[in-house]
C-alpha cells in the first residue's frame, strides 16, 4: 500500500501529460491533388491559421488557463511535426479589435506572441479581418492604419505584397472591398492595380514584349477590365479574410448568384452565424466578396491560388476559371466545430500540397478531462 501511495503522484502526472498530448496533437490529411513535385526539400512550407478571436487583457480564467494553454501546446506540436518556414494568420486575430484602445490591442498581440513558442522568429504575416477593424459603418481609415502599423508588412490600408523564396504573395484588406463609397476600398483597389502592374512587368521581362498600362485603370472603381492575355494561375498567391464570390443554393435547391452586398447579413454572434449556414454545402458561404470585386481580382491578379477564412470551416474549392481557393477553418473553440488549420507546401513547377488539420473540440477536451478527474478520484480513494 505504501509503495502505491508513493507512486501515485508520478502516475497522475503521467496521466495528465498523456491527456494533454492527446488533446493538443493535430490530426491531418491531404486535401485535393498536389500535382507536380511538392515534396522537394526546397519547397516553401507555410502554416495558415485564422479566426483566433483573442481577447487580450479581457481574456477570462478559462481562456488564460485552459484554451490559451492548449493552443500554445498545439503550436508547439505543429511546429515540431511540420517545421514550417512561415506562419500566416488570415484575419480576426482579435475578437473585438475594432472596439479596442491602442493599449488593449497591444495586449491581444502580446497574448498571440505568448502562444507562438517555437514560431517566434519565423516570418509572420497577419491579414485584417472584420472583427479586427469593424463593419462598414465603423470602418475608419485612421484606425485601420493604426492597427496595420503594428502588423508585419501591411501598408496603411491593410494590404501587402511580399515574396518568400520564389513564391509571391498579395494580401488584401477584404473588409474594405465590401464597403461602397469608402476611401479604404479605393486604396485596396490601388493595391490590386499595383499587383497587376507588377505581374505585367514580370511577364514583359520574361517575354521581352512591351506591356503598356491602360489609362482607364486609374479610375479604380471595379470598372470593366480590359482583356488580360495572361493565363489564369500565372499571378501571385492571394491572401484575404473573406472568401471570393461563388454560387449558392436557394431553399428550393436551385443554384443562384448573389450579387448584393452581404455585409448586412453578418452577425456579431459566431454561433448564430454558423447556424444560418447549416443547410449549405461545405463550400457554399453566405458571406463572401461581391461578384464584381471577385471578377475584378481574378482579371487583374490572375492568382496562382487563393487562401481565405471567415467561414469557420474548411473548404477546398475550384472556381470556374480553374483557380483553387482554400478556406481556412477557425483556430478557436469560440466557433462551433473542430478548431483547425492548414499546412501548405509550395513545390516545384507550381505544385501545391494542402494538409488539412484539426484538433479536438472543446466538448471532447472536457470529456477527456472528466475521465482524468474520475481516474484521479478512484486512484485517491483506492490509496
Amino acid at each position: 500500500m505504501a509503495t502505491w501511495r508513493t507512486a501515485l503522484p508520478l502516475l497522475l502526472v503521467a496521466a495528465l501529460v498523456t491527456v494533454e498530448d492527446m488533446i493538443s496533437t493535430p490530426s491531418c490529411e491531404i486535401s485535393g491533388q498536389a500535382g507536380g513535385d511538392s515534396s522537394h526539400p526546397d519547397g516553401l512550407k507555410v502554416m495558415m491559421v485564422a479566426d483566433l478571436l483573442l481577447q487580450g487583457s479581457d481574456a477570462g480564467f478559462a481562456d488564460v488557463y485552459f484554451r490559451d494553454l492548449f493552443i500554445s501546446k498545439f503550436f508547439k506540436k505543429s511546429f515540431e511535426r511540420f517545421k514550417p518556414d512561415m506562419l500566416l494568420v488570415l484575419g480576426d486575430i482579435s475578437a473585438r479589435g475594432s472596439e479596442l484602445t491602442k493599449s488593449k490591442w497591444s495586449t491581444v498581440l502580446q497574448q498571440f506572441e505568448s502562444m507562438l513558442g517555437s514560431f517566434v522568429g519565423l516570418p509572420l504575416h497577419i491579414v485584417l479581418g472584420d472583427r479586427d477593424v469593424g463593419k462598414c459603418n465603423k470602418l475608419d481609415e485612421k484606425l485601420v492604419s493604426q492597427i496595420a502599423s503594428h502588423l508585419p508588412e501591411l501598408d496603411s490600408a491593410g494590404c501587402s505584397a511580399f515574396e518568400i523564396g520564389d513564391v509571391s504573395f498579395v494580401s488584401l484588406n477584404a473588409v474594405a472591398l465590401l464597403c461602397s463609397n469608402n476611401a479604404l476600398r479605393l486604396s485596396v483597389e490601388k493595391a490590386i492595380e499595383r499587383g497587376s502592374v507588377d505581374l505585367r512587368t514580370q511577364m514583359k521581362d520574361a517575354t521581352g514584349e512591351a506591356a503598356e498600362p491602360n489609362a482607364e485603370r486609374a479610375r479604380f472603381s471595379f470598372i470593366p477590365w480590359r482583356d488580360n492575355d495572361m493565363a489564369s494561375g500565372s499571378g501571385p498567391v492571394l491572401l484575404l479574410h473573406f472568401p471570393l464570390h461563388r454560387k449558392i443554393r436557394s431553399n428550393s435547391g436551385m443554384i443562384k448568384v448573389v450579387e448584393e452586398d452581404l455585409w448586412r447579413d453578418i452577425s456579431e454572434d459566431l454561433r448564430s452565424s454558423e447556424d444560418r449556414d447549416v443547410d449549405l454545402g461545405p463550400c457554399e458561404f453566405k458571406h463572401t466578396l461581391p461578384l464584381n470585386a471577385t471578377e475584378y481580382i481574378f482579371q487583374a491578379l490572375k492568382p496562382r491560388m487563393v487562401f481565405s477564412a471567415h467561414a469557420h470551416r474548411f473548404c477546398d474549392h475550384e472556381h470556374s476559371d480553374g483557380t483553387r481557393e482554400v478556406t481556412i477553418p477557425a483556430m478557436t473553440w469560440a466557433a462551433r466545430g473542430k478548431p483547425g488549420f492548414v499546412v501548405v507546401t509550395f513545390g516545384q513547377n507550381k505544385a501545391v500540397t494542402v494538409n488539412q488539420c484539426s484538433v479536438a473540440t472543446e466538448s471532447q477536451d472536457s470529456r477527456k478531462g472528466k475521465k482524468f478527474v474520475t481516474c484521479l478520484n478512484i486512484c485517491t480513494i483506492s490509496s
